[in-house]
């Protein structure tokens, strides 16, 4: 190897040994002047708690996070224990104020009720709670079915949506006994309603059949229905015939001849002009009615 190429290899290797240093030196100054951010111990759950659950020691534990905090999340364990969840929260989830019930109000699902609303309970079978699909959180419309009072024998029952957009609040079994007194599996769902709608629904319950019908959470459109009968499913959607009876009480009252009422004429009146000396007078006289 001749001197030029050594001298060449020489000054290549010095270049890159410098080069590599200050790579080094701003990398190095750049993480140590960048400020980490900032990290707090809150609380998180865990493991899974369902609704209605009352929070205890065992449900909770800390983590830290890293940046600022979401809006609402709680840092010691003393503002969660013994309040209910009225939102499911997973392992590990941090636990913020919205998704728990107020301090003192428990749990269960009464803690689940938000102010000025009731939880209706309503039986329904595998069939009518939409094959068991029905759960916590989701939205359904209720409809009732029955021979409602005004209704013609000849329409048959009838159908109508009662109630749109009710929010479940639960959905399991309830043991009940029999005739028997044997216990029994039945499906309940409570209702997330109003006052009015309770008493809607605690009528349909005894009355009529109920039948509840799965919709997607973000349609909040509540379109106008109208009943439909059970003669109507037979007829290709036309309105069914009407019975004879109901014709007869359709059917105009046929029109009676004009009666003429004969009305004796009015009598006439006659004027007598009197003169007695200066004295002017005048008199009338009807003429006489014949009868």
């Amino acid at each position: 190897m001749n001197r030029r190429l050594s001298t060449i290899l020489l000054i290549a290797f010095l270049v890159a040994a410098a080069s590599s240093y200050i790579v080094y030196r701003v990398v190095g100054n750049q993480m140590h002047g960048t400020p980490q951010a900032p990290t707090t111990r809150i609380v998180v759950a865990a493991r899974d708690l369902q609704i209605g659950t009352l929070i205890h020691d065992a449900d909770l534990t800390t983590a830290e996070w890293v940046g600022s905090l979401p809006k609402g999340v709680l840092v010691t364990k003393e503002t969660v224990l013994d309040r209910g969840v009225v939102s499911k929260l997973y392992q590990g989830e941090p636990i913020l104020e919205s998704r728990l019930a107020a301090v003192g109000s428990g749990g269960g699902l009464a803690a689940t009720i938000r102010p000025g609303m009731r939880a209706c309970a309503v039986r329904v079978d595998d069939v009518v709670g939409v094959a068991g699909f029905v759960l916590p959180g989701m939205h359904v419309d209720v409809l009732v079915s029955g021979n409602g009072p005004g209704v013609s024998a000849n329409e048959g029952p009838r159908v109508n949506t009662l109630l749109q957009n009710i929010e479940v609040l639960s959905a399991g079994s309830d043991i009940q006994k029999d005739n028997e007194g044997k216990p029994m599996q039945v499906q309940v769902v409570n209702l997330l309603v109003t006052p009015d709608q309770a008493q809607l629904l605690s009528l349909a319950s005894n009355q009529t059949k109920i039948q509840l019908i799965l919709r997607n959470p973000l349609d909040v459109e509540t379109p106008k229905t109208t009943s439909v009968a059970m003669g109507r499913l037979f007829t290709d959607g036309a309105p069914p015939p009407a019975s004879p009876a109901v014709k007869r009480a359709a059917a105009p009252a046929p029109a009676r001849p004009p009666v003429h009422i004969e009305t004796p004429p009015a009598p006439r009146i006659f004027l007598v002009e009197v003169l007695n000396g200066g004295k002017h007078s005048e008199e009338k006289f009807s003429e006489p009615v014949q009868k």
